[in-house]
């Protein structure tokens, strides 16, 4: 937000600023920057490969239970890149995140309730 403002208030006077000796101003536009993604690791910051779901975010605030968080998702395998109106929900229960929201770098252990399905 501040590199933004930066650049907004340098605007004001485009002539003796960002148009003449002060071009490295538009510099300040890379603090705005940054890719929402997400990659999981595990405990020792290893990053391996979990199957995620990504779609809409849904708002599920005051809502009972464990409601579904997203809608309308595909199942990628991290890491993925967000887009800013998607969240993500990890496919499977075989792993627990240490953070409530998945965007990032995340930190996963393993369930010890989890139960492989068999076939």
């Amino acid at each position: 937000m501040g590199g933004l403002l930066t650049v907004v208030h340098a605007c004001l006077d485009m002539k003796n600023t960002i148009l003449d000796k002060l071009h490295y101003i538009l510099f300040y536009l890379t603090n705005a920057m940054n890719p929402r993604m997400l990659i999981t690791t595990d405990e020792d910051l290893e990053p391996f490969q979990v199957s995620v779901r990504v779609g809409q975010a849904v708002e599920t605030v005051g809502q009972a239970g464990k409601p579904k968080s997203i809608s309308g998702f595909q199942t990628h395998t991290t890491p993925v890149l967000l887009a800013v109106t998607e969240r993500a929900e990890l496919a499977d229960q075989e792993y627990l995140p240490v953070v409530n929201h998945l965007e990032g770098i995340v930190i996963l252990r393993k369930n010890p309730d989890f139960e492989p399905m068999d076939a």
